[in-house]
């Protein structure tokens, strides 16, 4: 067995996982001991193999990055999770912050800072970069604005809609028809003014509905 941190790749770009393994290799004090293309098959991973950082994407068919982390932590796997993402919105920041991320960073980061970023989270820190540091920071100290009323099921579809749980599953979980889960969707984007499920998304980050 090599030495180093052990370091999982996740992602379902190949080409960019492929480049990542280059760049890491670069390193001697990290190992990429495997890839997977979404977050079921990362979990597999973790479960047959010793890892020490998973970097994360958020966005992947199947099993998203979000339910990936939330996943992990639920069977408290002994990792250390970066998300490597193109999104650097402050909402995303701050909610995969709260599901237990040890680090966030763009895909557009330098490489020594991707390189300080793995060695920060394996040490036990946490590891933001300086413009998500501010944009996390920027969301915690404004005040939301008021927030509509909603009862306890639609508080409870919204969390399961923004997790990015289908319609199916949705309806499964809380023991409603799909169209059910429907109508309560369509009813949540008209009474929140939203036009699209990315709305939904900040909107219920900006008013800490997903706690």
């Amino acid at each position: 067995m090599g030495k180093g941190l052990r370091i999982l790749l996740v992602d379902d770009h190949r080409v960019l996982r492929t480049g990542m393994k280059m760049l890491l290799s670069s390193q001697s004090d990290f190992q990429v001991v495997d890839e997977a293309s979404d977050g079921k098959e990362a979990l597999d991973k973790l479960a047959a193999e010793d890892i020490d950082v998973v970097l994360l994407d958020l966005s992947m068919p199947g099993m998203g990055g979000m339910e990936c982390l939330r996943e992990i932590r639920l069977r408290n796997y002994p990792v250390k999770v970066l998300i490597l993402t193109m999104y650097s919105e402050q909402q995303y920041i701050k909610e995969v912050m709260l599901q237990g991320a040890d680090g966030y960073l763009c895909k557009d980061s330098l490489d020594s800072e991707l390189f300080q970023a793995i060695r920060a989270v394996a040490d036990g820190g946490r590891y933001l970069g300086p413009k998500d540091a501010y944009l996390l920071i920027d969301s915690l100290i404004n005040e939301p604005p008021e927030v509509v009323e909603l009862s306890k099921r639609e508080r409870e579809v919204l969390a399961l809609l923004v997790h990015g749980y289908s319609l199916s599953v949705i309806a499964e979980k809380l023991y409603i028809s799909i169209k059910t889960v429907s109508t309560y969707k369509t009813r949540l984007m008209q009474k929140l003014g939203c036009t699209q499920k990315s709305e939904l998304v900040d909107y219920a980050l900006k008013h800490n509905l997903l706690s």
